[in-house]
Parts: C-alpha cells; structure tokens; sequence
C-alpha cells in the first residue's frame, strides 16, 4: 500500500443554525499531550477523532471491553456552542446501548419517557400510535423513546469514560493533517500548546457531515438537498401540552405547514415549524415573530421562556463504503439523514456498538482482523435504509408538483374518514434497530432470525434472582453467547463444553420455571420473553453478538453452531 498525506483545509460546521446565545455548557480542561514532551512517536490501537455522541459512544464501548483507545476533538465542550438541543429522541435500542454503559439511569431520570404519537391534518387527527403496544418495543426493560438534549447524554458519556479510566480524552486536539501507509495510519494533531504527531492501527472518523478525513480520502458518497426550510423553537410553557409526540402535516397556525412538538428535559418544549422554501432565515428566527407564532399555536395568552431559537435546512448523504484502509466512517461522518424518526444520532449511537466489540475481539487476539469488514456489511445497509426512510418522509412534507402532491392530498383526504389509510400518512416513520440481511458475520439459513436484534427482555437468573440481556452480554464480558433453550443430551452437553474451552464463547441454558437444570450455567425464561426475543421456538439455540444481535439460530448442537461461531469472530468466508 502507498503512503498518502492529506492537509487540513477549512471546514465548516456540519449543521446549518445561526444566531442564538445556545444553551450553557460544561467545559473540559486542556491537559498537553505526553506527545508534546518529544521522545519516540507513540503508536496507539484505536485514535478516535470527533467527541460527538457517536464518538463518545464508541470510547465508552471500548473502555467498558477494556481497550485502550485516544479520543481528540477540537472543542473543549459537549454539545455544539450556540447551537440549540440538538438531536433529542433515542430510541429503544440506542437506550439499550447506554444501559450496558452504564449511563442509563442518569438519561431516563433527566429525559421525558414517551411512546404514543399523534398526527393531524387541520383540527382532524388522522394518524396516531403507541409503541408501547408495538411487538418491536413492548418487551424490552427501556422504554420506546426518551427525549432529552443530546449534549446531556454526551456529557454522561464523558463522565462514564472518566470512571472507567482507559480511554484518554484530548480536548482542543484538532486534526490537521493524516498519512495512512501499510503499517498505520500517521495523524498530525494541533493543540494550544504546539503541534504532534501520532500513530494508530484503526482510526476512527466520527466528525461529522464535513468529514475532513472523508474529503481527503475522497469518499465517494451520493448526495440530496431539498429546499424545505424549518425554525427550531425551544421553549418552557407555564402550562405544558401533553407529553405527547404531536405533529402537523397542515397546521393552521402555521399557514398550514408541518409542525413538530416534543416536551425535552428541563421542561423544555422543542418545536419545529416548516418554514416557506423563500424564507429569510434571520427573519423566521427573530424572538418577535417566534413568540407570534407560538401564540397562534397556543393562544395569546401563552406565557412562555424562550431558551433558544434558530433555523436549519437539511440533506441527505450515503457513502459508499464506511471502510477505506484503517479508517471507518461512523455517525455522520457516513451518513446524514433528515430528521424525521430520529435516524440521525441513533443510528450513530449503534454504528459505535457495532464496531466497538468487534475491534475489540480483533485486538484482543479472539478474532480475525476479517470480522471488521462486517462492519461495512451491516452498518451500511442501516445507513441506506435510514437514508430511504427519511427521505421518503422528507418529500411526504414538501412534496414535489404533480404525482408526489397528489398522492398527499389523497392520503389526507382518505385517512380523515378511513381508518386503513392512516398508514399512508408519513410524518417519520420511528428508528428501530436496523436489521442486518447480507453480513458476512452471520449465518443465514431458511426460517433463520439472524441479523436481528435481541430486545433487552427480563428472566431470572439460577438463583431466582431478576436478570436482563443486557446483563447476560454484560457477563459474557465481549465474548458471544449461545442461548440453549431446553433439555441437551448428554453428547450436546459435552460438544457445547469443549466449544466453550476453544473459542470465545459463553453458554447459558434457557429453561421453564419447573424444569430441572443440567450442569452447565443456566436462566429461567417463565414467559418466554426471552425465546421470544431470540425469535426461535421448542427446543433451540441462538448464537447472540455482544451487540445484542443474532448471528445465528438453529435446533440442534452440530457443526452448524461451529461454523456460525467461525464465521461470527471472521474465522472463514464461505457463504453459509
């Protein structure tokens, strides 16, 4: 491989708000580097750029499985100053990741739980739903959604890497040029203090939209922009509205443009109103004309706190591949989406659990350097789907001319009598947890559930005791798990040990309140959650990556489980 040297050039913010004083956020010391002391270049395993939510994310991953790891970014804070809340709904299963982090008690005490939706059209509701009641979030120990401010949640990130001490934070660290050879990857870092260079095996670009890495790498990634325009109005009201999701595809308050409304943290109010496509920016975000519109919205008597206003457009992007040498694409470095269904920072939060485990396993020496290019498998077809998803939702807002606005106007007019065509009304269809239909780290067959996700569903630990998913992953300690439900005889039993002692894998026997347990480490499942949740049924097993999703499923201990454990720690290629 050739050695290439990338320079910095200037940069822009990856997103488009302007004005407002922004919220007040904690600031991180400068600590100069030990590089910056001179002596040999220090070569580290993972150097991830961007101390953003996604990257946040992927320190903590790796310092909870024990990996060192240097995080820099050039900021000395969380969040983005002066740049409003930011992406505020997470999603169930992003509040799994974080509760095997350790940081989800802290989100779900500050943040605003909520799951039901409602929709309307003028004065008429025309859509609405519960997730709560949804097979896809019912079961799981977090709840459908919880809105809180994103600089929140990274800076308990910050503090839960600070506990666990493995991962180095280097704040106001900007990189400012990169080499990537045969060896490593070469990264020149500017601070207040001078300049330094550093090495690393696997570099991690979690810098958003206006990647400098991805332009000089020259990525190849497809791009949309549209001219909807929206003003981001955060607000406490002295009465609330219902902690609901409300939207409006035509709000009378709004010359009949959409509307979002969101209760966050704090007792603060996020709404979006859809601006006009030739709207000045500086006007539609002027205190005077917010207040006027809230006050259509909610009456002129509405007694509000204004916290921060400001506007913002979006587009859309899909890279082609979120791997190029040592470096991989996460967050929005990878992809950027439209903001209906929350797909934007949650999909990044998973992009983080994806890679961690697998770096980590590859590190650690308990799997083949392969396995990483699952990576670009599985979190590039989140990427693309996220991306359809909302653009699909994007153009049911600001249709264009013809076909798209007459298709609109009839799902409107339908849904306001009929109840079937309520499904046709497309203000964001919520993020879930990707699933993985082509990776190489799976094994697919006929009727098999892998490349899905296992809701974080309870059942009772040997001694009675509650227990979790995420505390069966938690025990595994990164290494994949295999779910027994039922009886094994007696050769099973000895084949499933010796696989235990030759490869990276935890063994748990799943069984019914009444049945006797084998000797082997076992969890009672008496409603059968958990068998459900691994989608298999009768007497099963399923192989479960430390990112809660399934690698493979089957009926029988047999060289079908060997090969899926292979093919999940990148041992063998061969199509399954």
């Amino acid at each position: 491989m050739t050695t290439t040297t990338y320079r910095e050039t200037a940069l822009t913010n990856s997103y488009e708000f302007t004005g407002g004083a922004g919220y007040v956020l904690p600031e991180y010391p400068f600590v100069p580097p030990p590089e910056l002391q001179g002596g040999a270049m220090v070569r580290h395993p993972v150097v991830i750029v961007g101390g953003g939510i996604t990257g946040l994310t992927l320190a903590c991953s790796l310092a909870r499985l024990g990996v060192r790891a240097v995080l820099i970014d050039e900021d000395n804070t969380v969040g983005v100053k002066g740049a409003s809340s930011r992406g505020i709904c997470y999603t169930q299963k992003s509040l799994e990741i974080f509760e095997r982090l350790g940081i989800f008690e802290r989100i779900a005490a500050k943040g605003v739980q909520w799951s039901v939706g409602r929709t309307f059209a003028g004065d008429d509701e025309v859509y609405s739903f519960d997730l709560r009641q949804q097979g896809n979030f019912h079961l799981s120990s977090q709840p459908p959604f919880v809105n809180i401010q994103q600089f929140y949640i990274e800076g308990f990130l910050v503090e839960r890497i600070q506990e666990l001490g493995v991962v180095e934070l280097r704040w106001q660290n900007r990189l400012t040029a990169f080499e990537q050879g045969a060896d490593c990857a070469t990264l020149t870092v500017e601070t207040p203090a001078g300049s330094y260079r550093i090495e690393a095996e696997h570099v991690i670009d979690a810098t958003g939209s206006h990647s400098p890495l991805r332009k000089w790498l020259q990525v190849p990634f497809d791009s949309r922009r549209g001219d909807d325009r929206w003003c981001i109005a955060d607000v406490r009201f002295s009465t609330h509205p219902p902690v609901e999701r409300h939207t409006w595809i035509e709000a009378p308050f709004n010359e009949n443009r959409a509307v979002w409304q969101h209760l966050m943290a704090d007792d603060v109010w996020r709404i979006d109103y859809q601006m006009a496509p030739n709207a000045d920016p500086e006007a539609v975000s002027r205190e005077d004309v917010v207040r006027e519109r809230l006050a259509r919205q909610f009456g002129p008597d509405v007694d509000v706190e204004i916290v921060w206003v400001g506007p913002y457009a979006y587009r859309s992007e899909c890279v082609h591949a979120m791997r190029h040498g040592r470096v991989f694409l996460m967050g929005d470095s990878a992809k950027v989406v439209s903001p209906f269904g929350a797909r934007g920072g949650n999909t990044g939060v998973a992009d983080a659990d994806n890679l961690a485990w697998k770096l980590a396993a590859v590190l650690r020496g308990k799997a083949d350097a392969a396995l990483l290019q699952s990576y670009d498998d599985e979190r590039l077809e989140a990427a693309q789907q996220n991306v359809c998803v909302t653009n699909r939702t994007a153009r049911f807002l600001r249709p264009a001319d013809g076909s798209e606005r007459l298709f609109r106007e009839a799902a409107i007019g339908l849904a306001r009598q009929h109840p079937f065509a309520r499904a046709l009304i497309n203000t964001g269809r919520m993020a879930v947890a990707n699933p993985y239909s082509h990776s190489r780290a799976c094994t697919y067959a006929p009727g098999s559930a892998a490349g899905q996700s296992v809701q974080n569903v309870p059942f009772a630990w040997g001694d009675g005791s509650p227990g979790t998913v995420n505390a069966l992953l938690n025990w595994a300690a990164g290494d994949l798990l295999v779910l027994v439900f039922g009886d094994l005889p007696a050769t099973a039993l000895q084949r499933l040990r010796r696989l235990c002692l030759d490869a990276p894998v935890r063994a748990v026997q799943v069984l019914g309140p009444d049945a006797p347990a084998q000797a082997m480490e076992h969890v009672r499942d008496p409603k059968g959650h958990l068998q459900g949740a691994c989608h298999v049924f009768g007497h099963a097993w399923a192989l479960v990556r430390p990112d809660g999703y399934l690698a493979a499923t089957g009926e029988t201990i047999n060289t079908r489980l060997v090969a899926a454990i292979e093919r999940s720690l990148g041992l063998r290629g061969d199509t399954p």
